[in-house]
C-alpha cells in the first residue's frame, strides 16, 4: 500500500466539540493526513481549528457548501484561503457565475474548489420536489452539474459513489471526484442513500473518499482506518 493512498482519504471530522475532534486527530496519529471540517465542529470551534490542524502538519478539506450570490461566495472563499484550506466545496447548483467567482477567489494557488453536485442523502424524489420536475435521473442530474463545474474550470466535484463511473466516463480526468458516503462492508448507512466501500469507490475511479462514522464510531479509530486503507488501495487498477 503506498502512502498516497491514505493521503487519499479524508477523515470526516463530524464531531460536535473541539476537543472530540483533536482525540481523533491524535489517536489517528501520523497516518491520516487530511480531515474534513464541515457546518456542525466549524459553527462550534470557528476557524482557529483549521490553524491548529494545519500547526499538526494536516490538510484541510473544508466542507461548508457555500451557496449564494457570487460575491459572497468569493468573499468566503477568500476567507478560507487565508486560512489555509487545501480543498473547500461550493454547490454547483449555484450556477457558473458563483462558481466561476470561487475559482477565481481561490486563486492558482489556494484551496481546490469542489463543487458539490447532489447531496448523498438524496433520492429521486427529493430532487423533483426540490427542481419540480419529473422524473429525474440521479446520474443524469449529477453528470450535468458536474459539466457546469467543468464550464467554470473548477479542478472537481463531490459526487456519491453512484456516479463516479459517468462522471469519469463523460470527462476523463478533467474533473476529479471526492466520493462521500464511504462505509466498510457491514457499517450502518444511516442517513446515506448512495454508499459504497472504499475498495468499491477506488474500483469505480473515485480520486478521493470521506470516511466518517466507519472511522469515527469504532472502538479502534486506527485499526478503522487502516481498514479503510486496505480496502481503497485494493480497489486501485481494477
Amino acid at each position: 500500500m503506498t502512502d498516497s493512498v491514505k493521503d487519499r482519504i479524508i477523515v470526516a471530522l463530524d464531531l460536535p466539540t473541539r476537543k472530540e475532534a483533536f482525540q481523533l486527530v491524535d489517536a489517528l496519529g501520523d497516518e491520516a493526513t487530511f480531515f474534513k471540517v464541515g457546518a456542525i465542529l466549524f459553527a462550534e470551534a470557528g476557524p482557529t481549528l483549521l490553524d491548529e490542524l494545519k500547526k499538526r502538519g494536516k490538510r484541510v478539506f473544508l466542507d461548508l457548501k457555500f451557496h449564494d450570490i457570487p460575491n459572497t461566495v468569493a468573499g468566503a472563499v477568500r476567507a478560507a484561503t487565508r486560512r489555509g484550506a487545501h480543498m473547500l466545496t461550493v454547490h454547483a447548483s449555484g450556477g457558473q457565475a458563483m462558481l466561476e467567482a470561487a475559482r477565481e477567489a481561490a486563486g492558482p494557488d489556494g484551496p481546490d474548489v469542489m463543487a458539490v453536485t447532489l447531496l448523498t442523502s438524496l433520492v429521486s424524489e427529493d430532487v423533483e420536489q426540490v427542481f419540480g420536475r419529473s422524473p429525474v435521473s440521479l446520474v443524469d442530474e449529477v453528470v450535468r452539474l458536474a459539466g457546469l463545474a467543468l464550464s467554470a474550470e473548477l479542478p472537481g466535484v463531490v459526487a456519491s459513489p453512484t456516479e463516479v463511473k459517468p462522471i469519469k466516463r463523460s470527462y476523463g480526468d478533467a474533473l476529479k471526484v471526492v466520493t462521500p458516503g464511504i462505509r466498510l462492508l457491514g457499517d450502518d448507512p444511516a442517513d446515506q442513500s448512495r454508499y459504497a466501500t472504499p475498495e468499491d469507490a477506488s474500483r469505480a475511479g473515485a480520486d478521493f473518499i470521506v470516511v466518517g462514522r466507519s472511522i469515527t464510531k469504532a472502538k479502534d479509530p486506527a485499526k478503522a482506518f487502516e481498514a479503510v486503507a486496505r480496502s481503497f488501495s485494493a480497489g486501485e487498477g481494477a
